[in-house]
């Protein structure tokens, strides 16, 4: 590290690049599960967490003035490493010296009040994990989430941190550069903001189909005003309906397997072979039948076709039955 007059030497933008690069390569080899952040283009982040986490910190007027310095390090690839684990974040960063300097910044949990009422105004709003992860929610609920003090995004109270840069800055620009450098790892994995805040993800998403679904039973349980009762449907058309014609499904269903039940009895093999030697028995049969019935009582025919009570078949005209394939005979001349 050089100085002139007590400030620092001036290291241009190519020469910042060049040290990264080749620093970061060098971290690798000795450490292959180093996750440098990398920009591509002008802007920081491109996601709606990552947006969201800068603005939070511009937004406050204790970072305004010192975290813009870290803008140009993080664009020119100085944050050799930054890894998350839960409410703490650690990085390397390097800066003029040849050994890039360690940064940790520790973030206060969300507030259990503070988590309870997100997860109530999140209820209904939320339909998926993925939605949530995306960004994609009601804009109402994206400022609910940004709220000073009270939403998921810290405030600088909340956090703290650490350099092991000489710099006596309150906020070096190599921990503001470590800042823009969470913004920018939410793009990777936007799950990496609930695990700094310690909020369970599913919290919000629970909350929220739990309510879809107590809304669904609800609508359910309510009758709906298109069904007419059945003292109203005649009354609607200015007909009579009879006792069937409103039979309910289960009504008709259950007439209908007793009409199978019947029919299954009918066709067993007792009730077949008794049919059969009603029909085989002939007129002495049914003459003994007869007799042997008592005095006064009436005996009632096995065959249903020859019952006094319904009318003789009609007979048909032509030829008598048989006569058509009866061979014809000639007379014999004597």
């Amino acid at each position: 590290m050089g100085y002139y007059g007590g400030f620092f030497e001036y290291v241009p933008v190519a020469e910042k690049k060049r040290r990264a690069a080749q620093a970061a390569q060098k971290l690798q080899q000795d450490n292959p599960n180093v996750w440098p952040i990398v920009i591509a283009g002008r802007a920081i982040s491109s996601t709606w967490w990552g947006k969201a986490w800068c603005s939070n910190l511009e937004s406050y007027s204790d970072y305004s003035n010192r975290i813009a310095r870290g803008r140009s390090y993080v664009r020119h690839g100085a944050v050799l490493d930054l890894q998350i684990d839960g409410g703490e974040v650690h990085a390397l960063v390097q800066g003029s010296s040849s050994r890039p300097y360690k940064v940790v910044i520790t973030v206060a949990p969300l507030s259990e009040t503070a988590r309870q009422e997100l997860v109530k105004q999140c209820a209904g709003k939320i339909s998926s994990l993925q939605e949530l992860a995306g960004g994609k929610f009601p804009s109402a609920l994206a400022k609910l989430f940004q709220m000073k003090d009270s939403g998921l995004f810290p405030s600088p109270q909340d956090i703290k941190f650490s350099c092991s840069c000489p710099d006596y800055a309150v906020m070096c620009k190599h921990v503001a550069a470590v800042l823009y450098g969470i913004g920018a790892r939410f793009d990777d994995d936007s799950a990496m903001f609930f695990e700094l805040r310690q909020v369970k993800m599913g919290d919000l998403i629970t909350s929220s189909l739990g309510e879809q679904s107590r809304e669904m039973l609800s609508r359910s349980s309510r009758r709906s005003a298109r069904v007419l009762a059945e003292e109203d449907l005649g009354a609607a058309f200015g007909i009579e309906l009879d006792a069937g014609d409103l039979e309910s499904p289960v009504q008709r269903s259950g007439r209908k397997a007793s009409a199978k039940a019947a029919s299954d009895e009918a066709a067993s093999p007792e009730a077949t072979v008794a049919s059969a030697r009603s029909r085989t028995a002939g007129p002495n049969a049914k003459a003994a039948s007869a007799k042997a019935a008592p005095a006064g009582a009436s005996v009632v025919a096995s065959d249903p076709a020859a019952s006094p009570a319904d009318p003789p078949p009609k007979r048909r005209r032509g030829r008598p039955p048989g006569s058509k394939n009866k061979p014809k005979t000639k007379p014999i001349n004597p």
